[in-house]
């Protein structure tokens, strides 16, 4: 399997105190030149809104920043959060980030996992993927006809007229962050690229191999869509000051500082919510990842060392969950931001390139 490669951003709470946010984000846009420099080919963030972490809410503005900033970097959101928006002011500001970035726009779409990013809103959790997928519908029909009228369960339109349309024709590739079956089977019918970045490796495995049967049932013409894994990454000199380096960090958690992150998908802490498989995973991995080092390395959720055995553990890594495009946080937690820099500098200076010689 051939493999590409991408930067996923994160952002510690420091970098959005009173006073830092302005220097911070052009901070992380100068990274993601340096990035492009390095022959990373991917640029992504994660959406979220009314979240106690850092975070980007605004997605398509600081898009349409990067997109000025570089240019072959493919770049977009994994995920926009879709029940949170109206889809035709969506479209139209996907299709401008797109038109700006001429052509290098993936759209990654999800519905969100957590209830305390619905509720400020009055948005009702349970009906998430429904409001989603409309949405969804409508972007599509923004994006293709030159007038949308829908009437739907959530929005009417008539006759309305979005522009611009997008860059890329017939529209950017569409990629849906997918966690459960039902995600997976709308990704395989839609003939959509899917990713993951929270669970453990041999559940990713059996996810994507799960797509994969839907996706050949569906007899779509063309090649196989791709599949994206997202994972923590740090890379120094030697794999003993790698982890010296890391350690401290990652076992702050995937969400460090936020209570919510766990209490908000354990259904012990919200009675009311509905047990799903997913949300019992989710919560073990945010607590697992909270607790121990040893848990995010021997489930794959961050691959830390010298560029060698970094090399090699992605080797390792993709045989078994089988994807197309690695996405490396190198941010972790509130590390100093020259440790992330060091490490993603090294990333593409030493492990890039070894997947890019003949084995």
């Amino acid at each position: 399997m051939t493999l590409e490669f991408g930067l996923f951003d994160g952002f510690a709470e420091r970098e959005f105190s009173d006073g830092a946010t302005a220097d911070a984000l052009a901070d992380h846009i100068k990274e993601a030149q340096l990035a492009e420099q390095l022959g990373y080919r991917y640029y992504f963030f994660i959406e979220h809104q009314n979240a106690p972490f850092a975070c980007i809410t605004s997605p398509s503005v600081y898009l349409a920043a990067i997109a000025q900033a570089t240019s072959t970097l493919r770049l977009g959101p994994m995920v926009y959060q879709l029940p949170m928006y109206h889809p035709i002011r969506l479209a139209q500001d996907a299709a401008m980030v797109d038109q700006l970035s001429r052509g290098r726009l993936e759209f990654g779409i999800g519905y969100g996992t957590r209830t305390y990013e619905f509720e400020p809103w009055h948005l009702k959790f349970d009906e998430r993927r429904e409001l989603g997928i409309e949405v969804m519908d409508v972007v599509m029909q923004a994006w293709t006809e030159d007038k949308v009228t829908h009437h739907g369960d959530f929005f009417q339109f008539d006759q309305a007229i979005p522009r611009p349309k997008p860059y890329q024709q017939p529209h950017p590739p569409i990629w849906i962050g997918a966690h459960s079956n039902a995600s997976f089977d709308y990704a395989a019918e839609r003939n959509y690229h899917v990713g993951q970045n929270v669970d453990v490796d041999a559940v990713a495995a059996e996810k994507f191999a799960y797509w994969r049967g839907k996706w050949k049932n569906c007899n779509h013409a063309g090649p196989l869509p791709r599949t994206l894994l997202a994972r923590h990454v740090h890379v120094a000199e030697t794999d003993a000051k790698a982890r010296d380096e890391a350690e401290a960090f990652l076992v702050k958690g995937m969400r460090p500082g936020s209570n919510a992150s766990a209490s908000a998908i354990d259904v012990s802490a919200r009675p009311e919510i509905e047990r799903t498989p997913e949300r019992e995973e989710f919560a073990r991995v945010y607590k697992g990842t909270a607790t121990s080092y040893d848990f995010w390395i021997e489930n794959g959720l961050a691959v830390v060392g010298s560029p060698e055995t970094v090399s090699a553990r992605l080797q390792e890594q993709q045989a078994l969950v089988g994807y197309d495009v690695f996405l490396a946080q190198h941010h972790i937690s509130d590390m100093p931001a020259e440790l992330a820099k060091k490490s993603l500098r090294l990333f593409g200076e030493k492990v890039i390139p070894a997947f890019s010689r003949p084995s």
